[in-house]
């Protein structure tokens, strides 16, 4: 084909599709309504603490819970605030400020649980009495309840609690009861109650043995120094272990799992009879997965269950899931295929381990009779729980800018219906009980926020709330959403490109592109404006063209698709961009001598790259928190997608941006904060040094007293700070 031809035919794939949200001009949107923190901030509204009781929805407010029956959408009061304080006030509990946040764990029982700061009161609404109250510890933190035996687990320093008894009484340097492994492989916390609360499971991890990193409090007129344990990628990591602690006795063991060293513990869960303790252990070059049972009596290894492993990285997010008819069956999900899917596997049925090869290229040996349930270039990405009557998995699946809510017959392997890549939505849900109905907040291009209660076998829905868009009568830019082919020529690529509200395709416009990039990360998605953010609408209502396109190496497109970037961060994902500005020069309305980037952490890492590698293309930029250099990273994530600095010198090379300080010679600003905890300030200094060395010219800001993100009302002032700059080299 010949190049004129190759490039029609790029240029039809990228045809847009136009959303254009709004055209006549009113007013304009200033950063105090579209930053979060703003004064003004304006979101679509929402109905708050929406879940299920049993099988009816409950629907609080600020003074009234009401009952919604999901057939019909019919709603009944339940309770009043006044009614509960009434109760609390003859218990000497205080009073409710709001309903927003009472649960109801108990599905059979007329009990609400209440939760008045240190207190957790179980209040039954037909009678009206107060009929349980647990005091714990006004420092506690990480509380789990457990509704099953009404018992809290919590942390006190970096000790673990059950209502008032010391679990774990270690010393500086040891943490028990919290996440481990730099909150990876879907780790968000670290107690897991047993399915009757009968027993414990938590995390204890040692990390004295981790180099003390320092992060400077200058809040102090003598600054101090706050050390926190950042294991870096190719140095010593901290130890984990797992313990089971028993409330009737008071007694902990801990699993036999031999040398902790250099072994990742991951995606804990119980079998349903509590006498098992099932993880996955994970190798430290990450590409060795077990799925591992342990006795829960004596803390032995049962048996290993299944083995997956890959040439680059295997990544286990989520624990497995047992059948709620059949405790002998438990779902299992892996991207072994390609894409992340359900598998299930039966503990009566042991086969021997025979190594065997899925499509994406990961081997694997399975110890259980297996079957794949759910198959197709698409991805679970949820799943929401089971409908034991129909015997059926219920599970959200998204794949580039499609996503929607199936189920799938565990019996047959039939889903309710195929999955759909044409419908462009957004959605996540909570089950009920039963599994009969699921509350399905969704939202698309054009529908900030809808809520409906679904019937998940007919998939009819009852609105609770269909959202006004926040922005109606605002001046407002158009959002065209495309694909274009990325530096391998066969790959498609999204991307969003947004234009001023007055645009005039016979100017030439300057433009910004935002950028991420990373893994777990997708910001093209088929919701409310398609994902774009509120500063993007900003700048294009100031004349600029805001492009974003997810490549290679970002979320929900598969694991090739995101692999491909392996032992080299940065680099292919940044020929992608550079092809997205090819694609922006085609068009004659673009300026291509005035195009800047900015992107945060990852995006960070992202500006900074492409205006040292490609300083003829991109003239300004602004990096937030970015990654300098992979060897100053973690080691669970580092490590997982470049491996050690020790193994993989030449890629740590290629992606250490100090090298290149000597190219920039467009205008870069780099904005850090001081307590930066994932990408430690080190990395934007040491760069400041090897810019100075090379007598290059960056910019540099810094926020005091924040982490990996200016959060809160300084938010606006980091808008306000990147525009500035945007508009004075741009």
């Amino acid at each position: 084909m010949s190049k004129i031809g190759t490039r029609a035919m790029m240029l039809l794939s990228a045809l847009p599709i136009a959303i254009n949200v709004m055209t006549q001009e009113v007013k304009t949107l200033t950063l105090e309504d579209l930053i979060p923190g703003g004064e003004t901030y304006r979101y679509a509204e929402n109905l708050y603490g929406l879940q299920w009781w049993g099988d009816e929805c409950i629907k609080p407010g600020m003074d009234t819970i009401y009952a919604v029956e999901p057939k019909t959408g019919k709603e009944t009061v339940l309770v009043t605030r006044e009614r509960i304080n009434e109760a609390l006030e003859k218990n000497r509990s205080g009073k409710l400020p709001s309903l927003y946040h009472v649960r109801f764990p108990w599905a059979n029982k007329t009990q609400v649980l209440l939760n008045t700061g240190n207190k957790y009161i179980t209040y039954d609404f037909k009678t009206n009495q107060v009929v349980h109250t647990l005091e714990i510890q006004a420092k506690a933190a990480n509380k789990d309840y457990c509704a099953a035996g009404r018992r809290v687990a919590y942390t006190v320093g970096n000790n673990l609690y059950v209502d008032n008894r010391a679990v774990t009484n270690e010393p500086a340097g040891i943490v028990c009861g919290q996440s481990v492994h730099r909150n990876e492989f879907g780790i968000s916390k670290g107690t897991f109650w047993s399915p009757k609360g009968n027993l414990l499971a938590f995390y204890r991890m040692d990390e004295s043995m981790v180099t003390p990193y320092p992060l400077v409090d200058v809040t102090a007129r003598i600054a101090e120094t706050n050390n926190i344990r950042y294991p870096m990628a190719g140095m010593t990591s901290h130890q984990v272990k797992v313990g089971i602690y028993r409330p009737s006795t008071g007694e902990t063991i801990y699993l036999e799992m031999g040398d902790p060293t250099d072994r990742y513990f991951t995606n804990i869960s119980w079998s349903p009879d509590e006498r098992s303790l099932f993880l996955i252990e994970v190798n430290r070059d990450q590409n060795h997965a077990k799925l591992c049972q342990y006795d829960a009596e004596n803390g032995r290894l049962v048996r290993v269950l299944y083995e997956e492993m890959h040439e680059k990285y295997v990544e286990p997010q989520h624990p497995i899931l047992f059948l709620p008819w059949d405790d002998t069956k438990f779902i299992y999900q892996s991207q072994r295929d390609g894409f992340n899917h359900l598998y299930l596997m039966d503990l009566k049925t042991p086969l021997y381990g025979d190594t065997q090869q899925g499509k994406s290229g990961a081997k694997y040996r399975e110890y259980l009779k297996t079957r794949q349930l759910t198959k197709g270039e698409w991805l679970v990405s949820d799943v929401l729980g089971f409908n034991a009557k129909r015997k059926e998995v219920v599970f959200t699946a998204v794949n580039g800018l499609s996503s929607g809510h199936y189920t799938v017959n565990v019996s047959n392997g039939k889903m309710n219906r195929p999955f759909d890549k044409t419908v462009e939505s957004s959605h996540y849900g909570t089950l009920s009980s039963s599994g009969t109905y699921l509350i399905d907040y969704s939202s698309t291009r054009t529908e900030a926020r809808n809520i409906d209660l679904t019937d998940t076998r007919s998939f009819k829905s009852v609105r609770l709330l269909a959202a006004r868009n926040p922005y109606e009568g605002y001046r407002m830019p158009s959002i065209e959403t495309g694909t274009i082919k990325s530096a391998d020529g066969t790959t498609d690529l999204h991307y969003r490109l947004v234009k001023p509200s007055d645009f005039d395709p016979g100017r030439k416009y300057p433009v910004i592109v935002y950028v991420y990039g990373g893994p777990h990360a997708q910001l093209i998605n088929g919701g409310w404006q398609n994902g774009t953010r509120g500063w993007d609408i900003y700048m294009a209502n100031k004349g600029y063209l805001m492009f974003t396109l997810d490549n290679r190496g970002s979320s929900n497109r598969g694991l090739e698709f995101e692999n491909c970037t392996f032992r080299q961060l940065g680099i292919e994902e940044g020929k992608d961009q550079v092809k997205g500005v090819e694609f922006l020069k085609s068009l004659p309305y673009v300026d291509g001598n005035r195009i800047g980037v900015h992107g945060w952490s990852f995006g960070g890492h992202m500006s900074t790259a492409l205006l040292l590698r490609y300083p003829e293309i991109f003239k300004v930029g602004v990096a937030g928190g970015p990654v300098i250099d992979w060897a100053y990273y973690e080691i669970m994530y580092g490590e997982r997608y470049m491996d050690t600095p020790q193994t993989n010198p030449e890629g740590y090379k290629a992606c250490n941006l100090k090298n290149l300080a000597g190219q920039l010679k467009g205008h870069l600003l780099i904005i850090h904060d001081d307590h930066d905890d994932t990408c430690v300030p080190q990395h934007t200094l040491s760069f400041m040094k090897a810019c100075v060395d090379a007598r290059t010219y960056p910019d540099l800001f810094i926020y005091p007293c924040h982490k990996h993100n200016v959060s809160g009302r300084d938010r606006v002032h980091l808008y306000e700070k990147i525009t500035r700059y945007f508009e004075e080299h741009l």
